[in-house]
């Protein structure tokens, strides 16, 4: 049997590191081949790493830590195999995380265990150096072979004697409140959604916003909600009927239903209709997908609702329920709140349709002034490929489409 390495590899999604959640084995276990190892959070979901061959584990990446794509996280192998196995983890540096190399017992040296290079400089210059306050050993020399010479000692004393860039809002804050603040890391989610929101603002986006009388379509979901329950199991919302409508407002809009790309300057339209749904998670805010959800019916979405949204809260969603998007939708109104509010574009889509809390407002029938049920939503678009009139025929659709009692009755 040789020993295998199992290393965080590469699992699409543009994701570079992962944060060891919890071993499902312990250190010194016997494993089978396809054998769950280990759970990996990553910016999207949570990744189980399987055993590559039978044999003993030995853990290397503990729990709690980060690992980038690369990193060992475990062997796989025989007694006599682990036992010759060496473990090296050099220092990391400012710039890059620890590296981890694994050799074989009585293996050549690294060049990590290197003796250090030898200082060249002449006395005078050592002196000088002594004198400025220069550490020699952190300076490149340019003289022949490259010896230290006396304008590097001074090049190097200059440097050190610039001005000191200004200090950082953190720094002051610690410098003036010492214990009275808390720092507080972002976890594996967060620093997702936070570089995906420092992208968003690279979408020239614009917004517009709508309000529909959703008092048929209320009237429906009341009526078939406990028998939805009683036959399927399934809590019948507003939202499926939303998905349903969208879907014939993006085949009547198509590029809202696309992505941009930027290097060649082309919309890419999407002959497909993968909704993303965002739902919240303990860690942060996630968006599940429903492939082909033009295909399927009311209660089917609804029951792909509520059993990806499940996923989420528990945070046993993979990547794969969380790919390929070719628009969202953000169910405000499902956390009990909001009015009007602006959501940001999920990318690579073109646009995300935020739907806010139906509520009781007086409504306008037949010049007719009566008590209604009125649903808000924004629709938040990327200018570079559609205008505000190709918006404000989107929102038209939608609301046709929802506020049709006929329309409502056949999905």
């Amino acid at each position: 049997m040789i020993m295998k390495e199992i290393r965080f590899v590469d699992v699409g999604e543009g994701i570079t590191e992962g944060h060891i959640r919890k071993w499902l084995v312990a250190d010194g276990a016997k494993v089978q081949e396809d054998q769950s190892l280990v759970q990996v959070e990553t910016d999207k979901a949570v990744v189980n790493v399987p055993a590559p061959v039978d044999g003993i584990v030995r853990i290397i990446a503990k729990e709690g830590t980060t690992v980038h794509v690369g990193d060992y996280v475990a062997l796989v192998g025989t007694q006599e195999e682990l036992a010759g196995a060496k473990i090296m983890t050099p220092q990391p540096s400012a710039a890059a995380p620890a590296a981890r190399t694994i050799t074989q017992a009585g293996a050549a040296p690294s060049q990590d265990e290197a003796p250090k290079k030898e200082i060249m400089a002449t006395p005078y210059v050592r002196k000088l150096a002594h004198e400025l306050h220069v550490d020699i050993n952190g300076v490149s020399g340019t003289g022949p072979n490259g010896r230290i010479v006396e304008n590097d000692i001074r090049a190097s004393a200059s440097k050190a004697s610039a001005p000191r860039a200004a200090p950082k809002f953190s720094e002051v804050l610690e410098e003036s409140h010492g214990e009275g603040i808390e720092r507080i890391p972002l976890g594996t989610t967060r620093k997702a959604i936070a570089r995906n929101m420092e992208a968003a603002l690279s979408i020239p986006s614009a917004v517009n916003m709508e309000l529909i009388d959703a008092t048929a379509l209320d009237g429906i979901v009341r009526r078939e909600k406990r028998r939805a329950m009683d036959d399927r199991k399934v809590k019948l919302t507003m939202l499926p009927f939303v998905i349903k409508a969208t879907i014939e407002a993006l085949k009547e809009n198509p590029n809202f239903n696309a992505s941009y790309d930027h290097e060649r300057l082309e919309i890419i339209r999407k002959n497909y209709y993968n909704i993303g749904i965002a739902a919240e998670a303990p860690d942060g805010l996630k968006v599940f997908v429903i492939r082909n959800a033009d295909t399927k019916g009311i209660l089917e979405l609804a029951k792909e609702i509520q059993e990806l949204g499940g996923k989420v809260r528990d945070q046993t969603i993979t990547l794969d329920e969380m790919r390929d998007s070719s628009f969202t939708i953000t169910n405000i109104g499902s956390l009990g709140g909001g009015f009007l509010a602006v959501p940001i574009i999920n990318h690579p889509d073109v646009a995300i349709l935020g739907v806010m809390l139906a509520k009781k407002m007086p409504v306008v029938v037949e010049d007719m002034v009566k008590i209604g049920m009125v649903l808000p939503v924004s629709l938040v678009f990327d200018h570079r490929v559609v205008d505000g009139a190709e918006a404000v025929r989107f929102t038209n659709s939608l609301k046709k489409y929802l506020e049709d009692p006929e329309f409502l009755e056949m999905l």
